[in-house]
């Protein structure tokens, strides 16, 4: 028998493997737009998403569902959105924005969260509009912003905030510093931060519960793993992880 040279032989050794084994998968980087308040739970369902869609990569923008919208608006490429709140999803639905109708996925309510130990003692929504606390809120076009609104209209408690800032992580971030002593943010975020801070429920929370929407966006340059995305995080899986935090059932 003929021998081959040993460059011909590496080489025919080389294409029978690549015949024999499985197609390397493409390597693809799903985008998803998604509220502050999702950043941990969303953060964990991607890894596991990555690690059932081999070479997958999901890369996230957390930030407060109303500057999403805009970047969308603006152009910005996403494959998949999910809001904190309707109002916002219906604003992306009514420019366009989208690829079919949204899903409920989750619900959430407000909480608030103080320093370790409570150190003022703080008990209730009432006391947040006590003189000598400094307040934090999310701004009004935000959706943590829009349930405080919400709570303090139907509980007649007026809130004089220190400061209203674009997303939930940004007033929860004041309270873990010290430079606030409450804010007003989801019960998810004071649970997920459970070690930096305390969380205070209040009854007149329950009067502004927000549902939270996911949809595939319009001309999304991953759609088949955005469509994939979406149904695994309304999956049981999904919901499990979302419960583990807080967020309600849809």
């Amino acid at each position: 028998m003929r021998r081959l040279a040993p460059a011909l032989l590496a080489l025919a050794l080389a294409a029978t493997a690549c015949g024999s084994g499985e197609p390397a998968a493409e390597a693809k980087t799903l985008t998803v737009f998604a509220a502050a308040s999702l950043t941990e739970s969303f953060g964990t369902l991607g890894k596991r998403f990555e690690a059932q869609n081999s070479g997958v990569t999901v890369k996230f923008s957390f930030e407060g569902s109303s500057a999403l919208v805009q970047k969308l608006t603006q152009g910005a490429k996403a494959d998949v959105f999910a809001s904190a709140d309707q109002a916002n999803m219906d604003k992306a639905a009514k420019g366009e924005l989208l690829n079919g109708q949204p899903s409920v996925f989750a619900t959430n309510r407000l909480a608030i969260a103080v320093g370790k130990g409570n150190p003022k003692g703080i008990k209730g929504l009432a006391d947040l509009a006590k003189d000598g606390l400094t307040v934090v809120v999310c701004a009004p076009q935000v959706p943590c912003g829009s349930a405080a609104k919400k709570v303090q209209q139907s509980s007649g408690v007026t809130l004089k905030p220190a400061s209203e800032e674009q997303d939930v992580k940004s007033v929860l971030a004041k309270v873990q510093s010290g430079d606030a002593d409450a804010g007003l943010v989801y019960v998810t975020d004071a649970t997920s931060a459970a070690a930096k801070v305390d969380k205070v429920d209040f009854p007149e929370a329950a009067g502004a519960i927000n549902s939270y929407p996911i949809a595939v966006v319009k001309d999304a340059p991953q759609a088949q793993l955005a469509g994939l995305f979406r149904d695994f995080v309304l999956s049981e899986e999904g919901k499990k992880e979302l419960a583990k935090v807080g967020f309600g059932a849809p």
